[in-house]
C-alpha cells in the first residue's frame, strides 16, 4: 500500500460536498480554526503519519512536512514530493522516477495544499461534538465528521483533535470501510514562517533521469 497516495487521495476526497452541518457546537469551533488558518500568510508543518489494517497486516507509517506560501506550497510524503508554484503542480515519485505535472488551477480540489491537512473539514463532511478529552497532556475537542456522500468514498469517519488552547489541529483519524485506520499527527507547526519563492520552483536538473509527464 502506497502510504502517501492513500493520504493523499483522503484529502482529495474533501471537496465532495458544501451542505450545512447541523452540530452548531461543532461547527463554531472548526469554523474559529478555519479563520485562524486563512490568516496566516505562510506556515510550516511536520507530521507523523500511519496506516493500520490488522486483518490485512498492513502496518506502515512515514512522516512529512510542507511549507504554504498563499497559493504555493511544497510538500513531501516519504519519497514523494509536490511542488506548486500557484499554477503548476509537479508531483514527484521517487520510485517510479517519474514527475506528474499538471494545472494548479484546473485541479484546484485534488491538489495536495498542505494548508488542506489543517482545515479537512470545509467542504463534504457532516459533524458531530464527541467530547472533551487529553491528547499529550493537552485539552482537545473531540470531533467526527461523516461523508455526505458515503457510497464516493471508502472511508466512513474521520476523528479530528482540535487544541482547546490553540484551535490548531492535532490529530486526525480516517476510519476506512475495509477496516483500516490511518492516523495523522502534528508534530510541529511555525505561522508566518520565512520562506524564500525559489522553495516552489520546480527545477529539473534536481531530478537527472526522471521523466515528467504532463497531464
Amino acid at each position: 500500500m502506497k502510504l502517501a497516495f492513500l493520504f493523499l487521495s483522503f484529502i482529495a476526497f474533501t471537496s465532495l460536498s458544501q451542505e450545512k452541518t447541523t452540530d452548531a457546537k461543532s461547527q463554531g469551533i472548526l469554523d474559529k480554526v478555519s479563520t485562524k488558518m486563512k490568516d496566516y500568510k505562510s506556515f510550516y508543518i511536520e507530521f507523523s503519519a500511519s496506516v493500520k489494517n490488522s486483518a490485512s497486516g498492513v502496518n506502515e507509517s512515514e512522516i512529512g512536512k510542507g511549507w504554504v506560501k498563499g497559493n504555493k506550497f511544497y510538500a513531501s510524503y516519504g519519497d514523494n514530493t509536490i511542488i506548486c508554484n500557484g499554477t503548476k503542480t509537479w508531483t514527484v515519485v521517487k520510485e517510479e522516477k517519474s514527475v506528474y505535472e499538471s494545472d494548479a488551477s484546473s485541479n484546484d480540489d485534488e491538489s495536495i495544499n498542505p494548508k488542506k491537512l489543517m482545515t479537512i473539514w470545509e467542504t463534504g463532511f457532516k459533524n458531530k461534538y464527541e467530547k472533551e478529552e487529553n491528547l499529550n497532556d493537552e485539552k482537545v475537542h473531540v470531533i467526527y465528521l461523516y461523508p455526505k456522500n458515503p457510497a464516493k468514498v471508502d472511508y466512513h469517519t474521520i476523528i479530528l483533535y482540535i487544541s482547546k488552547t490553540d484551535l490548531e489541529l492535532k490529530k486526525a483519524i480516517m476510519k476506512a470501510k475495509d477496516g483500516t485506520a490511518m492516523t495523522y499527527s502534528l508534530t510541529k507547526f511555525t505561522p508566518n514562517s520565512s520562506v524564500e519563492d525559489s522553495k516552489f520552483v520546480f527545477d529539473t536538473k534536481k531530478y537527472p533521469g526522471y521523466t515528467v509527464i504532463k497531464d
